[in-house]
């Protein structure tokens, strides 16, 4: 999948992986594509939300040992 921006958030606790990834947001055109990894486990809770209640969507979730990686289309 093509992805134009690309954020490493890890070692960051919530809210700033969020926060972080809505700035980036505002600065992308839309259908752009960012792709975040995070460590904080609120965040999969806090990204699910905030794209339901935005133009937002995610392609794609992922989750291993080390981290979380979600892969967010602009609206």
């Amino acid at each position: 999948m093509h992805v134009d921006i690309e954020l490493d958030l890890k070692g960051l606790e919530c809210p700033m992986p969020l926060l972080k990834a809505k700035l980036a947001l505002n600065n992308m055109e839309s259908q752009q594509i960012l792709k975040v990894a995070a460590t904080d486990p609120g965040s999969e809770r806090d990204f699910h939300l905030f794209v339901e209640q935005s133009d937002h969507q995610i392609l794609d979730f992922q989750k291993d040992d080390s981290a979380y990686f979600y892969w967010i289309k602009k609206g």
